[in-house]
């Protein structure tokens, strides 16, 4: 899932961001409710997890404002605000869960595993294309009696394009859909990222699935011979 976190206390921001990348989330992660705005803005996202209390817009205005715009993705605040008044003007404001500050990772973790089920854009804990098996909440990959277990951004890669099967997707939108925001990828990330799949895909059997089409981007063939 792509997640957009806001939490203006770094010393909280950055290990959650990070348990939710190695957790093979694509992760935005802002310190400000006005930035917060403006990625909102720009990006689709499949959660929220919004802290209450940001600079400039708070966490249950941006809750707000993103129902008005009609967006159904789930939004999970995080706050040290603990009285039922607070809960019932959370969940009013149109959260869909609520978690008390310092948050466990392991129950955020649980929590984000549970809210992505609700989503518009949920596909199931697998995703599947002819016979080969992506498993989102171990990050591996299956086909007949051979699992290989894929590193968090090649499992963002493989499922992205799990997704758009016998599609052509282009360098730039894989960069724009699996970097992070306010991040730039090394000028070859894109061409080490592909190798390292086909790596993985070939222990499965499948890894001239991953073509290269020169000049135009990547796309994942099922109906390559293996």
């Amino acid at each position: 899932m792509r997640i957009l976190l806001v939490e203006d206390d770094p010393q909280q921001l950055e290990p959650l961001q990070a348990a939710l990348s190695e957790a093979g989330h694509i992760v935005d992660g802002v310190e400000d409710g006005a930035i917060a705005q403006w990625a909102l803005s720009t990006r689709d996202y499949d959660l929220l997890i919004l802290d209450w209390l940001l600079p400039q817009v708070s966490g249950l205005d941006l809750c707000q404002q993103y129902r008005r715009l009609g967006k159904t993705a789930p939004v999970l605040i995080l706050t040290a605000k603990d009285a039922i008044a607070d809960r019932i003007g959370g969940l009013d404001a149109g959260a869909d869960d609520y978690l008390i500050k310092p948050a466990d990772v392991f129950e955020l973790l649980a929590r984000v595993r549970a809210l992505g089920r609700r989503s518009p854009l949920w596909k199931g804990d697998v995703l599947r294309v002819a016979d080969l098996t992506l498993h989102l909440a171990t990050l591996t990959v299956e086909r007949g009696d051979r699992i290989v277990q894929l590193s968090a951004r090649e499992f963002q890669l493989l499922e992205y394009l799990m997704h758009h099967p016998r599609q052509v997707l282009s360098r730039d939108r894989i960069e724009q859909v699996l970097w992070e925001w306010g991040t730039e990828p090394a000028s070859n990330a894109i061409t080490v990222l592909v190798r390292r799949l086909r790596q993985g895909l070939e222990a499965v059997g499948v890894d001239r699935w991953l073509e290269t089409v020169y000049g135009m981007g990547y796309r994942l063939n099922p109906d390559v011979r293996s």
